[in-house]
């Protein structure tokens, strides 16, 4: 098994922004399969999926992003999980939008969901699936970026081109396992 985390932070509020991004991932592969988010565990919601014949369990941390290192951990140590068997899934202001990067190890680049997740665990060796939400011209801007909603051509290109991407980077990961 796998466990793919999403990055995001929970409550109606936040749907379709750009920092959820990774919630979003989730939630199209989850329907991919035939799922949904129905069970609640690690303080999380959760759901376990076969994808492309690989057994996948999808998390999403219910806590704010901060702090999503402690609901990760207790899901890594229920499962007693390597690093290589988790893959972390989020946003990331240095990539272009739609910009799809895969990383093996490494520190946070600056994400403070990461940063928690690297904090709790102790771990860095997981792997990292980058979805690029691009940077505002001014540093001043990116709270209000990161926490504002993608518009409808934006959505578009998430669903249409860039999750499939995204689809085949994970892919990547779980073949190599």
């Amino acid at each position: 098994m796998h466990l793919v985390v999403g990055l995001g932070n929970p409550g109606t509020q936040y749907e379709l922004t750009r920092h959820n991004v990774g919630f979003m991932f989730l939630d199209e592969l989850a329907d991919a399969c035939g799922q949904q988010f129905s069970q609640t565990k690690f303080n999380a919601l959760t759901c376990r999926v076969q994808w492309k014949g690989h057994d996948l369990l999808l998390l999403k941390p219910q806590t704010f992003m901060n702090l999503s290192g402690g609901s990760v951990l207790e899901a890594v140590q229920f499962y007693k999980l390597e690093p290589k068997e988790m893959i972390v899934v989020f946003d990331d202001l240095d990539q272009a939008p739609g910009a799809v990067r895969l990383r093996a190890g490494g520190g946070h680049g600056g994400h403070n969901g990461v940063r928690d997740i690297l904090a709790r665990w102790g771990q860095d060796a997981f792997y990292r699936l980058k979805i690029g939400i691009g940077k505002p011209e001014h540093k001043t801007a990116v709270v209000g970026h990161v926490l504002g909603k993608f518009n409808p051509a934006e959505l578009d290109e998430l669903r249409q081109t860039t999750f499939k991407t995204a689809q085949e980077r994970l892919l990547d990961v779980l073949k190599r396992a």
